[in-house]
């Protein structure tokens, strides 16, 4: 099976660069499943029930959350109806679920969101939690195991790959909206430490950069917001799965709003 994985979405810029060009990528690589992280499609923080829809629209199957999964209320009452998920290691009694299971090719695939601990609101230990949840997965019969760690240290996302790597087909890092370069298949589990923002390209991480550089100089902050224009680029990793859960070739692909379209192999790794 082939699927897609896009990085966080930001704000409107973002949206319209997956509407423009997602149809025909799904139709250039024969791709059989999407998934897109979610925290920051609705200006930049969250998600409505009409940012959702436009995105299903568009092609993605399943979204995945961060720290902001809670910013539009309206979410509290979407995860019923929708293929989304918020990070595993929020408290049992919070909305939503951090695991989402479905169906690619007549195989069971599990699509999980977890969050990291550095600079992240208070929550459970996400490796513990997630070693436990893709332990039970596993024992149910589920190998094809997809991971969106969404958090800010890079050393948090390596030591997952670590604990994970032999049990999970494919780990994403999300959160920073920097792309790293450093995709790999390392013993069959497909990862990169940072996919990088679907948005604005010319500013900081898809926000205007006028209040980042207002707090930076004056340490007075203010609203982040998007800007009304910028350049754009589109950003996600294309990965192959066998039928037993494991991937066995991963692309890097960017397309900037000029149409251009740069693509990077993922290196092959025995750990």
């Amino acid at each position: 099976m082939r699927i897609v994985f896009i990085g966080d979405i930001v704000g409107k810029p973002g949206r319209l660069m997956v509407g423009k060009h997602l149809k025909e990528i799904k139709e250039k690589y024969k791709i059989d499943f999407v998934i897109a992280n979610y925290e920051n499609v609705s200006h930049g923080f969250g998600m409505t029930k009409k940012n959702c829809e436009e995105l299903m629209g568009y092609g993605i199957d399943a979204m995945t959350g961060g720290n902001h999964s809670w910013d539009k209320k309206e979410i509290f009452e979407m995860f019923e109806n929708y293929p989304i998920v918020r990070p595993i290691n929020y408290p049992d009694n919070a909305p939503g679920k951090g695991v989402l299971e479905t169906l690619i090719l007549a195989k069971r695939v599990a699509v999980i969101s977890v969050m990291g601990h550095y600079t992240m609101p208070m929550a459970d230990n996400p490796f513990i939690k997630i070693d436990e949840l893709v332990r039970e997965l596993r024992e149910s019969g589920i190998k094809h195991i997809i991971v969106d760690i969404h958090a800010e240290a890079t050393s948090e996302k390596l030591a997952m790959l670590h604990i994970l790597k032999d049990r999970v087909s494919a780990l994403f890092g999300t959160h920073t909206h920097v792309g790293t370069d450093d995709l790999i298949i390392a013993d069959g589990c497909c990862y990169v430490t940072d996919v990088g923002l679907t948005g604005c390209r010319d500013q900081v991480i898809g926000m205007d950069k006028q209040i980042p550089i207002k707090r930076f100089m004056t340490g007075l902050g203010g609203h982040f917001d998007i800007p009304k224009k910028c350049q754009e680029i589109f950003q996600f990793i294309i990965f192959e799965l066998d039928s037993e859960g494991r991937a066995t070739e991963a692309q890097k692909v960017k397309i900037y709003d000029s149409g251009e379209l740069v693509t990077i192999d993922g290196r092959v790794e025995n750990y």
